[in-house]
């Protein structure tokens, strides 16, 4: 081992070109294995976990309510009209499915790209991505009025020679959807494999320890499991990053294909898919500031992250707000009378409180992040992904309302108004997600343990003296 390795400092290897450490120093392989498990492994679990899953699963009933009623009764209890036959269960599919972008981003992308602040967060983000999706399911399923039909969505043999209408952009939802969240979930649970040995061996509950163990498959750390684990996760990161870019493109297709003012427009799927991501990396900084602040995870989620996070959120929210000119200026240049009036109506009609609160919340209220000094101050960023989550959400409501609420003939105007229905449905969704994410952040690893360990010193130097000849893995074996 050379001396050079031996006396580099923890802050050189652990920091980054901006300064800002991946890592706190001084910590070791033992120490961060530590950390991480207790949280999980520990026998007392924390009063205000317990406070949270309680005002999580409160809200879940409400969406049972919700659900129970809609199928004694019929999608009629909804707001939903004739002219606006899409409301509240179209506009949250597409919110929630924004949301999960950030996690398939954050795990696939980046890791292909070799950036190293991605392994404090990814495995966080990559469950809140399934989360969302399994919220974001509830909404069509739904809508369509016999969700114990759905089956007939899919393409298989059957006596009576039913098939999906392949032409319908409905059915390119459902492979592009049910594609993303088995991917994800195949990526997320890989990914797991080697912490989940970890928990296996420390955990002293000898049926806990038969649990994480069937979920290690057998994982030992030998450089066979390492190798074929690595190829594993690159072929999954390569199959997830397209995923990125196509699920919320053909999500904006349910919109483009059509010919409505407003919705038959080109700039809809990149527009679409920098607006999940904008919306993701808010609902990331969303739950990570106070779970990091909860648990005491300063040393690994660190301010370089929080950074980073902000500044992914900047451009995004840049590329968004420029979507929303060049709307106006396609209405305006297009020289068509209805889409002229699409953007009018928008601005200034039945709802364009709706429409003006949307570019504060997405388009004015996001330029803070210019400043170094907001992006420092973690309650300013907090509020600021919180109206942007708002904002996201003002935005599907916008699209989908104003563009069917008025349309090609007055004859056939109306208005739409959620009901009290609606609004429970929509809510008791979120009280599922934030269920979902306090039973996860207490069985399960919110970080990733041997990923971490491999932005440590020991790692690299490890790495620099090790035989090039010799598969071996990034960081010690799962019970290390």
């Amino acid at each position: 081992m050379s001396s050079a390795l031996q006396e580099q400092p923890h802050e050189e290897v652990a920091e980054s070109k901006s300064g800002y450490a991946v890592i706190a120093p001084g910590h070791t392989f033992a120490s961060v294995t530590d950390k991480i498990a207790s949280i999980v492994l520990r026998k007392r679990t924390p009063f205000g976990w317990f406070i949270g899953v309680a005002i999580g699963f409160m809200i879940v009933q409400m969406l049972m309510l919700a659900l129970t009623w809609l199928l004694l009764r019929g999608t009629g209890i909804w707001g939903i009209n004739v002219p606006v036959g899409w409301g509240f269960a179209i506009i949250n599919f597409v919110w929630w499915i924004g949301i999960g972008h950030a996690g398939t981003l954050i795990s696939a992308i980046l890791l292909l790209f070799r950036q190293d602040w991605r392994t404090s967060i990814n495995r966080f983000a990559e469950a809140m991505t399934l989360f969302a999706v399994a919220c974001a399911g509830i909404f069509p399923l739904m809508h369509t009025g016999r969700p114990w039909l759905a089956y007939w969505m899919f393409p298989y043999p059957n006596t009576m020679g039913l098939w999906p209408q392949f032409r319908s952009p409905l059915i390119w939802d459902v492979f592009a959807v049910s594609t993303y969240a088995s991917v994800s979930a195949m990526f997320w649970f890989v990914g797991l494999i080697p912490d989940l040995a970890t928990f296996r061996d420390r955990a002293k509950n000898r049926f806990v320890r038969m649990i994480y163990g069937l979920g290690a498959m057998g994982w030992r750390g030998s450089a066979r499991h390492w190798h074929r684990y690595e190829t594993a996760y690159l072929i999954l990161a390569g199959l997830s990053t397209p995923l990125v870019l196509s699920v919320h493109t053909i999500v904006s297709f349910d919109f483009a294909v059509s010919i409505v003012p407003g919705w038959h427009a080109t700039i809809f799927p990149p527009y679409f898919v920098a607006g999940a991501i904008y919306a993701g990396f808010a609902m990331v900084l969303t739950l990570l500031i106070p779970i990091r602040k909860f648990y005491g995870l300063e040393d690994f989620i660190t301010m370089r992250h929080i950074h980073n996070c902000a500044k992914v959120m900047l451009a995004t929210g840049l590329i968004v707000f420029y979507g929303y000119v060049m709307e106006a200026f396609f209405g305006w240049y297009s020289a068509n009378t209805y889409e002229r009036y699409m953007i009018y109506n928008r601005m200034t009609g039945p709802y364009a409180f709706v429409y003006w609160l949307l570019i504060m919340c997405n388009g004015v209220v996001p330029q803070l992040l210019w400043s170094y000094r907001v992006r420092e101050n973690l309650l300013a960023l907090f509020g600021i992904a919180m109206v942007v989550n708002v904002g996201m959400w003002l935005e599907r409501f916008v699209i989908v309302v104003t563009s069917l609420h008025r349309d090609y003939l007055p004859s056939s105007w109306g208005n739409y108004m959620p009901t009290i229905w609606d609004w429970a449905t929509f809510v008791g969704t979120i009280g599922l997600f934030i269920t979902l994410i306090f039973v996860f952040l207490r069985l399960l690893p919110m970080i990733s343990i041997f990923e971490v360990r491999t932005l440590l010193p020991e790692a690299q130097v490890r790495e620099e003296t090790m035989p090039t000849t010799t598969t071996v893995a990034p960081a010690p074996a799962a019970g290390d």
